[in-house]
């Protein structure tokens, strides 16, 4: 028996159930990840409107390198899954251990781009001097420790891959805790700690994230033995990062065009005063916030599409994308509900500003409206990266961020301001999401899904090691 049998095989068992098994404790993982801005945001909040508008601006930022990885991650989980449903025993061990290289020497990189261009990029989306001097203090730490970000996401993501998704999700609760509670110590000098303002909650998640790091290489060494048992196999680096880029760099793609729109329209909104990009930031922090289930869910359900479809499983693959997407409506009208209902409480809860105040609960009442049809978009891209069909996902936010967001955002601004451009997200939303649902379940029963077959390496003869996995 491997370790790919019973609840780590995809293939077999009630669709819901796994789906469930899998979605509920990523809940609590992609809380905590979306909780390191958002619990920096409060705090940086307790400085000052200037320092909330200038730690604004990083958001777009720090979410490009984010996707950057997560495409990484994306790719590492796709083939891994896919090869674990094909039973690739002997290149499962190789594939993981070389996304592990490749997340690092990312990370590298990153970094020192990122140093060398911050200043001119944020003086660019429009940051004022006053702004600049809290804006390189946060960024500079931040950058300089983004491999320490890089490693445990990918890791995590092959720990996914697997059907396990309750270790990941422990490792990044404990990170965030850590996160939330020696914050304010750094950031306000507490009990005799150094007060280091926003340096202190860039230097909080980069402790944190050495934490979760530590903890996923733990897990994929000891507890999966996944990574650096045997021959590293780095003649073979190349193959292995030809397989995980074929997917990681169309999903990265994707992934990164999303902040990169959030970066125009938070410049866009730089026009209209520091209290309109604090605003923007708060809703879109608030946004993903509300929205973890579905990316749980998302999250959860890559796995399940990637064993079976490696196992040429595709009446499961539809069943599993029924249910994901069915859900993701229903959660998204709740949502948009509640947000509706609460837009001044929770805009309160973010600034006592009355401007900033005012202009988030604009937000909150005309962009819900197209939660339910924009989150169709997302479900979409996921499925498609999971399977193997990565450039399917990236042309479908191209089409809706590039094409259509970009230039409707620019003309809503100029015609009517913070509402043309709140409202030009909902048009958006609604047009792109009708759309491509309704082509994309097309497409399920025919030939389509077959013109970009993923990246399959042969299956060998070799038998499966008891410790894969």
């Amino acid at each position: 028996m491997t370790k790919f049998s019973g609840k780590g095989d995809l293939t077999k068992g009630p669709i819901l159930n796994h789906l469930i098994r899998l979605s509920v404790p990523m809940i609590w993982g992609i809380l905590a990840i979306v909780s390191f801005q958002l619990v920096d945001t409060y705090y940086i909040s307790l400085l000052g409107t200037e320092y909330l508008a200038a730690i604004s601006f990083t958001f777009p930022v720090t979410m490009t390198v984010f996707s950057l990885i997560i495409g990484l991650g994306i790719g590492m989980s796709s083939v891994l899954s896919r090869k674990i449903g094909a039973k690739n025993h002997d290149e499962i061990l190789r594939i993981a251990t070389h996304g592990i290289f490749l997340a690092a020497l990312t990370g590298l990189i990153v970094a020192v781009i990122g140093l060398c261009v911050m200043k001119p990029l944020f003086r660019a989306m429009g940051a004022d001097e006053s702004m600049m001097g809290i804006i390189t203090d946060y960024m500079t730490i931040w950058f300089a420790g983004i491999a320490f970000i890089a490693v445990p996401i990918v890791g995590n993501s092959a720990i996914r891959a697997t059907g396990d998704t309750l270790a990941p999700s422990i490792n990044m609760m404990m990170a965030a805790g850590l996160n939330a509670l020696i914050g304010p110590f750094l950031i306000f000098g507490l009990w005799g700690a150094p007060q280091m303002g926003v340096q202190g909650a860039a230097l909080a998640t980069l402790i944190s994230y050495i934490l979760a790091m530590c903890l996923s290489l733990y897990v994929l060494y000891a507890k999966k033995k996944l990574i650096f048992q045997g021959p590293l196999h780095l003649h073979q680096f190349r193959d292995s990062m030809r397989q995980i880029l074929s997917v990681g760099l169309p999903a990265g793609l994707g992934s990164v065009i999303q902040p990169f729109t959030q970066a125009i329209i938070t410049t866009i909104m730089a026009g209209y005063g520091v209290h309109a990009v604090a605003a923007y930031g708060v809703a879109s922090r608030v946004e993903a916030m509300a929205f973890v289930i579905v990316m749980a869910l998302a999250t959860g359900m890559s796995p399940i599409l990637g064993q079976n479809m490696g196992a040429g499983r595709m009446e499961r693959v539809r069943e599993t994308l029924r249910l994901s997407l069915a859900f993701c409506v229903g959660w998204s009208l709740f949502v948009a509900l509640c947000l509706g209902l609460m837009a001044h409480p929770i805009a309160s809860a973010f600034s006592d500003n009355p401007d900033v105040i005012r202009t988030t609960m604009i937000y909150f009442w005309i962009v819900p409206i197209s939660y339910a049809a924009g989150n169709l978009v997302q479900g979409w891209a996921s499925a498609y990266n999971a399977m193997g069909f990565p450039k399917k996902s990236a042309m479908m936010i191209i089409v809706k961020m590039v094409v259509l967001q970009i230039p409707l955002a620019i003309l809503g601004g100029v015609l009517f301001g913070a509402v043309g451009v709140f409202a030009s997200i909902a048009l958006v939303n609604l047009a792109t999401g009708i759309f491509f649902h309704v082509r994309a379940w097309g497409s399920l029963g025919d030939h389509t899904l077959r013109t970009e077959p993923p990246t399959k390496a042969p299956i060998t003869a070799t038998p499966a090691p008891e410790t894969a996995g």
